[in-house]
């Protein structure tokens, strides 16, 4: 097979680089991915090297010499980091094998007729040459491909480490043009509790809001582009999740994504007390996050407000918060707080005046109830916190009363 090879060998050369020619033509013509990254003169070029490198490897094969894969491998990194599809190169090193075997057998012909059985065993040997190469190739282009995507992921974590914890409004601005991110619209930050699973996190779709998700040693943010959709559609979003998460506000600019960051951050410590939501949104959540937002303030506000309850019996104390918890989710009514309660209307009255008695406080002043939500929020809190005693129980839902307290 070699010696048949040397005899063809100027002819072939000829034949090769018009058949350069043709799969060049041919490619393009085909195969819009190639024009964004090479020219006519560059692919034509490629292919004649690769034609006359695959005879070489042919005839090395059949000495029992092992195949170069140097170039294989070059044009496979090379073509993965111009974004040349590796169906399209692997599609092209297919046609070049074809185009090489007709040009050997046109030219064998064209030499000696009579000489065609002495190429048959170049047939098994040139296809297991272009194996060779297009594995090298595929290899080499997906390790290409895997690190370029490695810069990609830690180019966009940057961005959205610039966009989370602050800067410049410019700054800012240019870290969201380069996340694809307008500079105006309806966003919000959301910030997720320990236990989500990363493999589930839900990214943009057409019906829904677009997400930007990072994940540092800090805990799992993202970035919501909201456009029309309003931001309860966070909410569903997250249900599959199925773990505690915050909500910040919406917010019209990159510049205020730290800002919403830190308000989500304090929405999610208003989901660990009983009753809380497993998703909240902040501006649904303000009192509780006032006081998980200032926790020197809400430990004076428990002192002061709740300290005689707080100084009861452990039971006694639950029984009076629990109580007093219930009455304010009922908005007032007492009908409804007994019923959540599964006691009698007089039995919450009774528990209600007994806490008047003890902090000083009137459930018919509307200051007065202020103060007593707020000290309830940071003795839950707390509690949720672990810094100190039980929460109050929470009782089983019921839906809202609305109008006057019963």
């Amino acid at each position: 097979m070699e010696r048949i090879i040397e005899e063809i060998r100027e002819d072939l050369a000829r034949r090769l680089a018009v058949g350069a020619d043709r799969l060049a033509e041919r490619t393009l013509a085909e195969d819009p991915a190639y024009a964004a990254p090479l020219g006519r003169a560059e692919l034509r070029e490629r292919a004649h090297r690769q034609l006359r490198q695959t005879v070489e490897a042919v005839v090395r094969s059949s000495r029992g010499l092992p195949v170069d894969l140097t170039e294989a491998r070059s044009v496979g990194a090379l073509r993965a980091e111009q974004g040349l599809p590796l169906s399209s190169l692997l599609r092209t090193h297919r046609q070049a094998g074809r185009l090489l075997w007709q040009t050997l057998t046109e030219a064998v012909t064209a030499h000696d007729r009579a000489a065609l059985p002495r190429l048959l065993p170049a047939a098994s040997v040139l296809w297991d040459v272009l194996d060779q190469q297009t594995d090298a190739t595929a290899e080499a282009y997906r390790r290409a491909e895997g690190a370029s995507g490695g810069r990609d992921r830690e180019r966009r974590a940057a961005l959205l480490d610039a966009l989370l914890d602050g800067g410049t409004p410019e700054a800012a601005a240019t870290a969201a043009a380069q996340l694809g991110l307008p500079g105006q619209g309806r966003f919000a930050v959301l910030v997720l509790g320990s236990g989500a699973d990363p493999v589930t996190r839900p990214s943009a779709s057409a019906a829904g809001p677009r997400v930007l998700w990072r994940i540092r040693a800090d805990g799992e943010s993202a970035v919501v582009e909201l456009g029309h959709h309003p931001l309860e559609a966070v909410r569903e979003l997250l249900l599959p999740l199925g773990v505690r998460a915050g909500v910040s506000p919406v917010v019209a600019a990159p510049a205020e994504f730290a800002r919403a960051r830190r308000l989500a951050v304090l929405a999610l410590r208003t989901t660990t007390g009983p009753g809380s939501p497993r998703t909240a949104l902040l501006d649904e959540r303000l009192p509780a996050a006032l006081v998980a937002g200032q926790s020197e303030l809400a430990g004076r506000l428990r002192h002061v407000v709740l300290g005689p309850v707080l100084a009861l019996a452990p039971e006694d104390g639950r029984v009076l918060l629990t109580t007093l918890g219930t009455w304010l989710a009922c908005q007032g009514s007492t009908t409804s707080a007994a019923q959540r309660l599964y006691c009698h209307r007089n039995t919450v009255s009774n528990r209600l005046r007994r806490l008047e008695q003890l902090t000083g406080r009137s459930l018919t002043d509307p200051a007065h109830v202020v103060e007593l939500a707020l000290a309830h929020a940071a003795v839950v809190q707390r509690a949720a916190d672990g810094q100190g005693a039980s929460a109050p129980k929470s009782p089983p839902s019921t839906p809202r009363r609305s109008g006057p307290a019963g």
